[in-house]
């Protein structure tokens, strides 16, 4: 499906962001008024469908108006990353040539190896430990916050836009954080939520790329997603996602199973069968190692 022959307005998308609201509405302030621990749950589910909805609107959809496209996931619900940071560090992800790299892909969970070698034991464990999925679901999110804020601090002098995009960020979970604190939800079983919420989200990026020689064997495909491929909006078929970005998320199973071989070929079969598949295999053992196996030993 091309750009040009999209609809003007993608109906399937509106629905669930408008669904997504609606659901984290009743979960601070209806299900919080008698279950803090339901609460927590729905609000995690919607934190994680808005952040594959922010992804969505990066690239175009469900308008075609980039302005309000943002408008939709403007309050920021998973409280931690700017839109305009997500924005920026996702389509340069997607422009360069060398996914996984761990200088030039913003994305990259790997390390050059010069650097890992220069950093202390207790972070390497702690590094270790991240690259198997109970790491990543567990401290994953604060490793990343910890490490993207540093990031941008390092150059919020040279680039101006990167701090206003901070700024920028403040009244979107600014505004979050006022209605929660109207609710009956307490505000730290809010940010529980929310880290929650970032967790699940850490099961799709948790192996969507992986440090391959050839860059078509980097992006991975995985089935049988059931919820999560909902949550996730299909971006488990995630090569398909990197060949044909502009397509919307309904459409990608469509247009993975025309053309399922192919596909499959393209990305030298990393391949999953479903994400039960993944958690007996990496749940305690890392599916490869913190230092990037190719790239830059500096």
């Amino acid at each position: 499906m091309q750009n040009n022959q999209r609809p003007t307005i993608e109906w399937p998308t509106v629905f669930v962001t408008f669904a997504m609201y609606a659901a984290w509405m009743l979960a601070v302030f209806w299900v919080a008024g008698f279950s803090t621990v339901a609460a927590i749950a729905l609000v995690s589910l919607t934190v994680a469908l808005h952040a594959s909805l922010t992804h969505e609107t990066i690239h175009g959809h469900p308008f075609k108006n980039p302005a309000l496209n943002a408008a939709t996931v403007y309050p920021a619900l998973g409280i931690m990353f700017p839109y305009g940071r997500f924005r920026d560090t996702h389509l340069a992800h997607h422009l360069e040539e060398e996914l996984t790299d761990p200088y030039d892909d913003p994305e990259s969970n790997y390390l050059a190896s010069g650097d890992w070698s220069r950093i202390p034991a207790p972070l390497k464990a702690l590094l270790r430990f991240n690259n198997t999925l109970l790491g990543r679901l567990t401290v994953g999110p604060a490793i990343g916050v910890v490490f993207f804020v540093a990031y941008d601090a390092r150059r919020f002098r040279s680039e101006p836009k990167i701090l206003m995009d901070w700024v920028r960020h403040i009244p979107a979970a600014g505004v979050v954080l006022a209605l929660v604190w109207l609710s009956p939800m307490p505000i730290w079983a809010y940010l529980v939520a929310a880290y929650i919420g970032h967790s699940i989200i850490r099961i799709r990026t948790y192996l969507e790329h992986q440090a391959h020689e050839n860059r078509r064997g980097r992006t991975a495909i995985v089935e049988g997603g059931g919820l999560l491929s909902f949550l996730f909006l299909n971006n488990n078929l995630h090569v398909v996602h990197h060949a044909h970005p502009q397509i919307a998320w309904y459409d990608l199973p469509k247009a993975f199973e025309q053309k399922r071989d192919h596909f499959l070929k393209q990305n030298e079969g990393y391949h999953f069968g479903s994400y039960g598949q993944i958690f007996r295999r990496f749940l305690i053992h890392a599916k490869d190692p913190v230092p990037h196996p190719h790239r830059r030993l500096k």
